[in-house]
């Protein structure tokens, strides 16, 4: 079991970190460009080349049924879930079988409505609340791994 990290915008990178090394968990940041990361036998630094999406190819093809993938990302989490992995946003929602294809369709529709100057695309800020509700999730998604997935 290994947590795998959308690294380059993630906000939750510290919290991520205490949930592996309280469980002794490899975690994967995997990101566009290099970044200060704690030194630790359990992190791993993956630095993929510049393509718009190759951080999430590279997360979609080393993830595995046990993993878990931190991402704000969509369609990667998608991607996680078809492996049969389990994902988390950043603010602590996790992504199932049954809301990612809601959350695909509403991802399709913002852009839409931004494309068409409907929307501006306003993003709420990162809180507490949302820092809380990930530590909890992630802690969930380990418990659930760590059981076989059975609840």
């Amino acid at each position: 079991m290994a947590i795998y990290i959308d690294a380059d915008a993630c906000p939750v990178k510290d919290e991520a970190m205490r949930v592996a090394a309280r469980h002794d968990l490899d975690i994967y940041f995997v990101s566009n460009t290099w970044m200060r990361l704690p030194t630790s036998d359990l992190v791993h630094r993956v630095v993929v080349s510049d393509g718009p999406d190759a951080a999430d190819d590279w997360i979609a093809e080393n993830i595995d049924s046990m993993d878990i993938a931190v991402t704000a990302d969509i369609p990667l989490a998608a991607r996680c879930l078809k492996k049969t992995a389990q994902a988390i946003g950043p603010t602590g929602k996790p992504f199932t079988e049954d809301s990612i294809g809601m959350a695909l369709a509403m991802r399709d529709l913002s852009a839409h409505l931004r494309e068409t100057g409907e929307s501006k695309g306003y993003n709420a800020s990162f809180t507490r609340q949302d820092r809380s509700r990930f530590l909890q999730a992630l802690e969930d998604a380990v418990q659930r791994s760590i059981r076989g997935r059975s609840s």
